[in-house]
């Protein structure tokens, strides 16, 4: 049976969707060009024709992947509903106990990023974009007299930091912290980086 034509950008993105995968099941290090061409049925060439080397592969399809999350993103804290709540979306669905896929690629691509210049460029500009995205909504909430935050983008910085150290740890080492403790520590991190106050039961509200 006959492929269908697809156009570039069509091709592009079948091309990357498959990279997304098999760096997920391989590792960046060890997912090879024919890997990616075998997965879709098509010659080694066509997949240099659009990516010239496997290198800048990797990167767009990071890029790609961190693209759709930061969309994701994006939506959940453009919702129209308190700035609180769209944080705690957010947060939740970042987090490595909740929702969001593709951990084990982020791991992959930070390691990657620390021997191929293109990527870490793509890494820390994207990164930029999600502190960017909540360090905004934290002070909308600010500025609506939701909280209290002296500096969002450091609570940005923060909030993320706890985040991606809690991903590789839930990831790489299973068992050195069970889900549960990690999502009360990302919830209990949020409410103090907010100066939200106690309640009885040692949550906090707001």
């Amino acid at each position: 049976m006959a492929r269908v034509r697809l156009s570039v950008a069509e091709r592009r993105g079948e091309l990357l969707r498959a990279a997304i995968e098999q760096i997920e099941q391989r590792g960046a290090a060890a997912v090879r060009i024919a890997d990616v061409a075998s997965a879709l049925g098509v010659s080694n060439a066509l997949v240099l024709y659009h990516f010239s080397t496997k290198e800048k592969l990797v990167a767009a399809a990071f890029a790609q992947a961190a693209e759709d999350d930061l969309a994701h993103l994006r939506g959940l804290l453009g919702r129209r509903t308190t700035a609180l709540r769209r944080l705690r979306a957010a947060v939740r669905w970042y987090a490595p106990t909740g929702p969001a896929k593709g951990w084990r690629l982020w791991i992959e691509g930070w390691a990657v990023s620390l021997r191929e210049p293109a990527l870490r460029e793509v890494a820390q500009d994207l990164d930029r974009a999600w502190k960017a995205a909540l360090a905004e909504v934290v002070a909308e909430g600010v500025a609506a007299g939701e909280f209290t935050c002296p500096d969002p983008a450091a609570t940005a910085l923060r909030l993320t930091a706890l985040l991606d150290g809690l991903a590789v740890q839930l990831t790489s080492y299973g068992g050195a912290v069970s889900r549960t403790r990690a999502q009360e520590w990302v919830e209990e991190a949020l409410a103090r980086e907010l100066g939200l106050a106690a309640t009885a039961s040692g949550s906090r509200e707001g």
